[in-house]
């Protein structure tokens, strides 16, 4: 059992779960539909993502870890998604889907470091 855990951060874990989910199936997937790339770069993203999502929800603290957390998780799911509707409907998900999802856990990204720096300071 774990903590008593805030919304924001039972939510993340929750997310994390998903998108780990996801990620599996899609390499899953990419390897029985002849190694599509859409869904290999869907498991990659997930995979990588899901995990640090999981560690940001249990372990995060303060302002910019929650901004970290959600732009990864709406890069992620954005991107993720994107890829998916390309795969299985032949169109994106909204036009520049993948770069704004791609931004946003890149933003995501260099907000973990800024919250690191932040957290060594106090």
């Amino acid at each position: 059992m774990l903590p008593n855990l805030q919304t924001s951060q039972r939510l993340t874990i929750m997310a994390a779960g998903l998108i780990g989910a996801i990620g599996v199936m899609s390499a899953a997937a990419a390897s029985h539909a002849g190694e599509s790339r859409n869904l290999s770069a869907i498991a990659a993203i997930c995979l990588a993502h899901g995990p640090v999502l999981l560690a940001l929800g249990l372990a995060s603290h303060g302002r910019v870890f929650n901004v970290s957390t959600l732009l990864m998780v709406f890069g992620t799911v954005v991107f993720a998604a994107d890829l998916g509707v390309r795969e299985w409907l032949g169109h994106g998900l909204f036009p520049g889907a993948a770069p704004i999802g791609g931004v946003a856990m890149i933003a995501g990204w260099l907000a973990l470091v800024l919250a690191g720096a932040v957290s060594a300071r106090k």
